[in-house]
């Protein structure tokens, strides 16, 4: 199927999918935080996400550098920074909301770079998202339950190792090498473990990385699985499925959507609450994306 198919409704069920795993994911990494540093926790994910799996799913036939700097760029550029992000003081529901920069990242990268240019339409209902964006963060501050400045920053960098990651997945179709998205997840996510650990242990010390090992409770050991089996090995196999079958703009607008599951479920678990300009940027992102998906159907 070409990427200029039309979205069927396993598409859509795909989507609704990711938006549902991903909008609650934010919420169990801050979870997982209090007992676990960034590094280390990063290092868990990604194991849960591959290293069961490696002696029964076949690595994809494309080549290793495709699989090697999606790895590095997912794994240890986007989370590296999203889990340093929300240890320094950035909250649930606003790290859903930042992170959706990487629809306006992926756009400004896969134009130049894969010769897949956004129409006017769709750069007036990204711009419109973007704005939204910009109002939610123009509200913050340093007080406790507030989004932090710093981690707005590296939340804002996690979100362009995201986007750098959605070409690397369109830069691999152009190989026209059938592969299975779950494989390539799979086998993907085995690139940062090393990485994660080594920087734990700079980070953090030998000492304290074997002493958080050892006193993982339940709630980061579930906070592990979610993130490696949910949120790693089945959203992103059906996020790049559908990377696979459809251009990069028509896909990466969709996880404007996130947030609203991520403010929902960061007021449930950590009572975290909106201003009315934070409230007005959510709805400008909506617009935004109403705009966009209106512009492709066209």
């Amino acid at each position: 199927m070409t990427s200029a198919t039309r979205m069927s409704g396993a598409d859509y069920l795909c989507v609704a999918g990711v938006v549902v795993i991903w909008g609650c994911n934010f919420v169990i990494m801050k979870l997982g935080l209090k007992g676990l540093s960034p590094m280390l926790l990063g290092a868990l994910r990604f194991s849960v996400a591959s290293l069961p799996f490696l002696l029964f799913v076949k690595r994809p036939a494309l080549p290793w550098r495709y699989v090697i700097l999606a790895g590095l760029l997912q794994g240890l550029g986007q989370f590296g920074l999203l889990f340093t992000a929300l240890k320094f003081g950035m909250t649930a529901g606003m790290a859903s909301v930042v992170m959706q920069m990487q629809a306006m990242f992926t756009i400004l990268l896969s134009g130049p770079l894969l010769n897949e240019h956004a129409n006017a339409r769709q750069w007036a209902g990204l711009t419109v998202a973007a704005a939204g964006l910009a109002a939610i963060a123009l509200a913050h501050g340093d007080g406790p339950g507030q989004m932090t400045l710093i981690g707005f920053v590296l939340t804002l960098g996690a979100a362009f190792m995201w986007g750098a990651s959605n070409l690397v997945i369109r830069f691999a179709r152009q190989t026209g090498i059938a592969y299975d998205p779950s494989a390539f997840v799979i086998w993907s996510s085995l690139m940062p473990i090393v990485p994660f650990f080594l920087l734990s242990i700079w980070l953090e010390g030998g000492d304290t990385t074997w002493q958080m090992l050892r006193e993982i409770g339940l709630r980061e050991g579930l906070a592990v699985l979610y993130l490696g089996l949910l949120a790693t090995l089945l959203a992103y196999s059906l996020w790049t499925r559908l990377l696979q079958r459809h251009h990069a703009a028509r896909v990466s607008p969709y996880s404007l959507l996130v947030p609203i599951v991520g403010l929902w479920a960061g007021a449930l678990a950590f009572d975290e609450h909106l201003s009315s300009l934070q409230w007005a940027g959510v709805g400008t992102i909506m617009l935004g994306l109403l705009i966009n998906q209106f512009a492709l159907r066209r």
